[in-house]
């Protein structure tokens, strides 16, 4: 039985992500935790209002509150709707990467939607806060669109990095049922050269990993071309360690990670060391 977390943060319910925990349930025994986080933290917002009355701050701290209870209340709803054993963290405070990090590290996978993570402080995903959850988890993170369909091809991002294949191997450990889907080994390389890092060798671990799997050589900058690449594929799930960085650029330039986030367009499987 795999233990999967799945992280509600601000103002919407995690629709998403709940979807393919349903569609996981039907493969396999999942076990459910809920954890769910308030929008704003209202102890800055006092002290940054001294002097002004605290009754509406603490009217819109029972209203957050409300919040995460519905929240819980239909996380405990569908579960039970589908028969999916579940457990509620009984959090009820703002946003908290150290909370998520030490539940992460009880936790097979993380479920996380990649639309509406406190998408009421910044809806350009990845924001500050997916950021943050993405850094200081200590398991595998699929951030899910809202609007998930069932998962019919995969496609694995590859640089020849330690990362890449940890990625790759934690996703063949977590989902051996859909290793049976055709599969598409992704090497993006910017420059003109057509070798592939120890390909003998990826070609070995990867058959015996997948039924149908080919592998193909992208000839582009990834943070700015292959969003429009993939934009194509259909009902479709990435598969990415680091490419030598971390798994989500924080600093500089877009990552393709981030590029595919920002526009929802198909799950992403994130996992590192």
């Amino acid at each position: 039985m795999k233990q999967v977390l799945i992280v509600g943060a601000g103002h919407h319910f995690p629709q998403g992500p709940f979807t393919f925990l349903h569609s996981m349930q039907g493969q396999e025994r999942v076990h459910a935790k809920g954890l769910f986080f308030r929008p704003v933290d209202y102890s800055a917002l006092a002290a940054a209002t001294t002097g002004a009355s605290m009754i509406p701050i603490l009217d819109l701290e029972d209203n957050e509150k409300e919040m995460i209870a519905v929240h819980k209340a239909l996380f405990s709803r569908q579960c039970e709707q589908y028969h999916i054993p579940y457990s509620l963290h009984d959090n009820e405070r703002e946003w908290d990467k150290n909370l998520l990090q030490k539940e992460s590290r009880f936790a097979d996978l993380i479920l996380i939607s990649g639309e509406l993570f406190y998408a009421e402080t910044d809806n350009k995903q990845p924001n500050q806060y997916l950021r943050e959850a993405l850094r200081s988890a200590e398991c595998p993170v699929l951030i899910v669109p809202e609007n998930f369909a069932a998962v019919q091809r995969l496609f694995m991002a590859y640089d020849g990095s330690r990362d890449s294949l940890y990625a790759l191997k934690q996703f063949c450990y977590l989902f051996p049922d859909l290793t049976d889907l055709p599969t598409e080994i992704l090497y993006i390389n910017e420059g003109t050269s057509d070798s592939i890092p120890d390909l003998d060798s990826l070609k070995q671990f990867t058959r015996a990993k997948f039924d149908c799997m080919s592998i193909s050589r992208l000839h582009f900058n990834a943070s700015d071309y292959l969003t429009t690449w993939i934009s194509e594929k259909k009902d479709a799930l990435l598969v990415s360690g680091s490419f030598g960085r971390s798994p989500v650029s924080y600093i500089g330039n877009r990552s393709f990670s981030e590029s595919i986030i920002h526009e929802h367009q198909l799950p992403i499987f994130i996992a590192h060391r």
